[in-house]
């Protein structure tokens, strides 16, 4: 435990950083997946394998990247491969354990919209696109979301699938002869939540510290269910916390072209 006072997003990168192992091989989304990968990295999975989309393989960034094409990721790889390599050998050979997304809309069923908002022919908002994220969802052998909560987020019904997770919920994915297990589990800024074993509707299983049931569901655009017994998550440790804010202060550093400030000059 720790005495220092966190944030709602710093405890959501840290209680998704605890989901991953050692002996994880995880291709990586760019944002707050890469945070919460990268701090497990420099915690409790030191032998983790971090692979981005745009073929590096065995990663370990200083600084958090601004993409996939950031030349720190190849900087600090192992190997670098080309990208259908990268897709068609590793990813879709089934040698990735976990895909870690985030998403602009979600709904309850573990399914993600990072496309349009709105009508695609004619979007309120144009949003980045799937890049390789359908593939990831298709053919990792999990996937782990991670995003806040908001109204505008999480919706009964996203504008469009840019990747499939649960479908309609119970067995779609079989059904469509997806043989992967798809989303296993959301960490938002409020919660941790696991899907139903029949329904695969997204349940909740744990309140951060200080959230309570009615601040999950005012945030959420869904009914939300909550598991019959609901743990509280364990705040982040002062390690946990010193990793994750030492990791962005070196990023900030960088992107701003300034020296790195756990250096001497």
């Amino acid at each position: 435990m720790s005495d220092m006072v966190h944030t709602p997003d710093e405890m959501m990168t840290i209680a998704a950083s605890r989901a991953l192992k050692n002996d994880d091989v995880c291709f990586v989304g760019i944002g707050a997946p890469s945070a919460a990968c990268n701090v497990a990295r420099l915690t409790h999975a030191p032998d983790i394998t971090l692979i981005y989309e745009s073929g590096t393989i065995g990663t370990a960034p200083d600084v958090l990247p601004l993409s996939i094409g950031d030349g720190e990721l190849c900087d600090t790889a192992v190997t670098t491969v080309a990208v259908p390599e990268m897709f068609r050998y590793w990813l879709q050979g089934g040698r990735i354990t976990i895909g870690f997304l985030g998403a602009a809309q979600l709904d309850r069923f573990g399914n993600i919209n990072t496309t349009v908002i709105g009508d695609y022919a004619n979007p309120k908002t144009r949003l980045p696109g799937g890049g390789g994220a359908p593939e990831i969802a298709g053919s990792s052998r999990e996937i782990f979301i991670t995003m806040k909560q908001s109204l505008r987020g999480m919706v009964e019904k996203i504008d469009f699938f840019t990747s499939f997770g649960h479908g309609e919920g119970g067995d779609h994915r079989q059904r469509l002869g997806i043989e992967t297990q798809g989303p296993t589990l959301l960490i938002t800024d409020l919660a941790i939540w696991r899907p139903d074993p029949e329904t695969k509707e997204f349940t909740v299983v744990s309140i951060h510290p200080g959230v309570t049931r009615e601040d999950v569901q005012a945030t959420c655009g869904w009914t939300v269910k909550f598991a019959d017994r609901i743990e509280e998550t364990p705040p982040p440790t002062d390690l946990e916390l010193k990793t994750l804010r030492d990791l962005k202060a070196r990023t900030k550093a960088a992107h701003q072209g300034q020296p790195d400030p756990g250096k001497a000059a």
